[in-house]
Order: structure tokens, then C-alpha cells, then sequence
């Protein structure tokens, strides 16, 4: 008999109303370190398109919470999955600024986004662990590793991971790299399972605090006579971009290899979709260690309709592909798959599945 281990059995999503086109940004105020940009808004968005390849992003509504959209998308992933909510062992959301207000930059985690997804759910059973995790981008990915060790552990049949963000509130309205930022929530079901043909079946998880922390972090506006009493997220994009080329690849590889699965029978990698042209060259790079190309229709992006909602970009990503709604890629049942993320801390995790 196979070890114990976690499988998906439901996804769900859910896409927020609005759409924000990068023409809408024609009017904005744009700065950087030095003050204001001394370009046109036509040239910043054409080379923000140019290096990210977001079109569009999705924000939430102002009658819409990070805890809302999350319940939303475990309802349907519940239903996917086809299971009684109240057979839930764990609940467990990933998530880095909770509950943020229209209008306001004041984070609410209390209570946790997790144990408001469980009131919204209206589950009752006391055994339903409700936690968060605080983890940056790989925050939904570091969530179904915890459940898929309370599985193995023998503590858990069922699990609820959720991966929710409203980026378009702690954004700084004068920096370039607010384009990038969206909203959005994703889950899953985890099942407890012991079929050879399906489930985790290796996972890693590095987190590269000294010296890179501060590489992505909260600060004041760009505009220096902005209210410096406010914080917004702010990245050290070119270093970011670096960091993840120099050690995403390698970490995916040493990852993979702990599954023992041939790299020929990869069929699909869901990349944290943070900047398709980032994301691009660190494939290219994981293949290049196996010296192989890069496999056509190997990586499913949907960045650039839906631009960067940090812990959510993996899971709705999965969702939308399982149903068939990214032209020219499927997931089915069997397909050896390949997780990966890197992000604020900054940590990197990845998985090896059968899905």
C-alpha cells in the first residue's frame, strides 16, 4: 500500500467583477525613487506590458472582503469536490494583508480570514481547525504542503485550502508597480488518499530571510508629500526578478527529483503568476538543468487578463484550466504536475503531484 498523502478532489475561484484595463492608468501620477517619472504614461504602460504581460486586472468591489471572495471560492470547491462542508478536519487560508476596508490600509486579521470563511460557511463542527498563514505569494502553496503533512501525520481526511488577496487596497497609487496588483481568491479541496496514481508526492519549502526580506515589504508613498503615515506594499522589482531566476529554477529541480518521477512525463507547471516574462525565463531555466527545452503547453498563464493577486494566481489558475477556461490547456486526472512559487519573506516552495 502507498504512504498516506494529500490529493486535490475540488477547486473553485472566484473573479472579481471590475476590470481595469492598463489604458486606465493613462491618467495617473507616476514616481519612483527619484520623484516623478520623466516619461509619457503611453511609454511606462507599453513597457510594464513589455516585461509583464498584463493586460487587464480584476479587483474586487467596495461591498467585497478578502473573507467574502475566499468563501466564495471554497463554496464551489466544495461542491467540486462533492463532500459535506461540515467533514472538514482543517480550514486553513493564506493570506498577507486579511480583511482591508474600502478606503482604509488597516490589515484585519482578527479573527483570522480562515475563521471568518468557516462563520461565512456556516460550519459548526469544533474539530474544523480554522488558521491562517502569513507566507507572502506561496502562502496557498505553503498551506497545501501543512495539509498534506496533518494528513500523512494521520490527523486529517479532508482539508480546505483557500488562497485570497485584496492587492488593490495597499497599493500605492503613484508607483508604476501598482499595475501589476489584483484581487482574487482561489481553493481547494485535499483529500487523504493512498492511491499510488494520485496525490503530493514531494514538496520543499525555502525561505531566504537574510539578507532578501526587505526585498518586498510595506513602505510610504513614492510621492514624498503623500501622508507618510500610510504604508503600501512596495518591491524591489529588478532584485525580486533576480533572486527568483537565481534560485526558483534550482529549487523546482531539487524539488521534482525528490518525487522520482521522469521529467519527460511532466505534463503541466503552475507557476505563481507574478510576471509572465519572470515566470517564462524561470522555466526555461528549470529545463535547461535537465538539458531539455522548454515543452510547448507546458505552462498555463492567465497574468494577463488577470494580472497578480499573490496567493490566489496558483490556485484560480488550476481552477480555470481544470474547466476549461485557458484556450489550449486541459488537466486531467493522472497528470504528474509541478507547483511552484516565490515571494514575499522571501520564501520559495514547490510540489510535485499527481493530480
Amino acid at each position: 500500500m502507498s504512504a498516506p498523502r494529500a490529493r486535490i478532489l475540488g477547486t473553485g475561484s472566484y473573479i472579481p467583477p471590475l476590470e481595469v484595463k492598463n489604458e486606465d492608468f493613462l491618467d495617473w501620477t507616476f514616481y519612483d525613487k527619484n520623484g516623478p517619472i520623466d516619461k509619457s504614461n503611453e511609454e511606462i504602460i507599453r513597457k510594464f506590458y513589455e516585461i509583464t504581460h498584463i493586460k487587464s486586472r480584476r479587483f474586487a468591489d467596495d461591498r467585497t472582503l478578502t473573507s467574502d471572495m475566499a468563501a466564495e471560492a471554497a463554496r464551489k470547491a466544495l461542491e467540486d469536490a462533492g463532500i459535506d462542508k461540515e467533514q472538514l478536519d482543517y480550514i486553513i487560508v493564506g493570506s498577507n494583508y486579511g480583511d482591508v476596508e474600502p478606503g482604509s490600509l488597516y490589515p484585519d486579521f482578527v479573527p483570522s480570514i480562515a475563521a471568518r470563511v468557516k462563520y461565512k460557511l456556516q460550519i459548526e463542527n469544533p474539530a474544523a481547525v480554522a488558521f491562517d498563514i502569513i507566507f507572502g505569494c506561496p502562502g496557498w502553496l505553503e498551506g497545501v504542503i501543512q495539509a498534506h503533512l496533518q494528513m500523512k501525520a494521520g490527523v486529517s481526511r479532508y482539508a480546505l485550502v483557500i488562497g485570497a488577496e485584496t492587492l488593490s487596497r495597499v497599493r500605492d497609487p503613484y508607483s508604476r508597480d501598482s499595475m501589476i496588483f489584483a484581487d482574487g481568491a482561489g481553493a481547494t479541496v485535499l483529500e487523504l488518499t493512498d492511491d499510488p496514481g494520485a496525490g503530493i508526492l514531494s514538496h520543499l519549502t525555502h525561505s531566504y530571510s537574510y539578507p532578501q526580506a526587505e526585498l518586498l515589504q510595506n513602505k510610504p508613498s513614492l510621492n514624498p508629500d503623500h501622508d507618510r503615515s500610510k504604508k503600501y506594499i512596495f518591491m524591489e522589482g529588478h532584485k525580486i526578478y533576480e533572486f527568483a531566476l537565481n534560485h526558483v529554477p534550482a529549487a523546482m529541480k531539487a524539488c521534482f527529483d525528490r518525487s522520482g518521477e521522469d521529467i519527460r512525463d511532466l505534463k503541466k507547471i503552475f507557476i505563481h503568476q507574478a510576471n509572465e516574462k519572470m515566470d517564462r525565463a524561470i522555466v526555461k531555466r528549470f529545463f535547461r538543468l535537465y538539458n531539455m527545452p522548454v515543452p510547448e503547453g507546458i505552462m498555463p498563464t492567465n497574468i494577463e487578463f488577470m494580472g497578480n493577486s499573490s496567493v490566489a494566481t496558483i490556485p484560480t489558475l488550476m481552477d480555470q484550466v481544470r474547466k476549461g477556461q485557458i484556450p489550449g490547456q486541459e488537466l486531467r486526472r493522472g497528470d504528474l504536475i509541478l507547483l511552484a512559487s516565490v515571494g514575499a519573506g522571501m520564501h520559495i516552495n514547490a510540489v510535485t503531484m499527481r493530480f
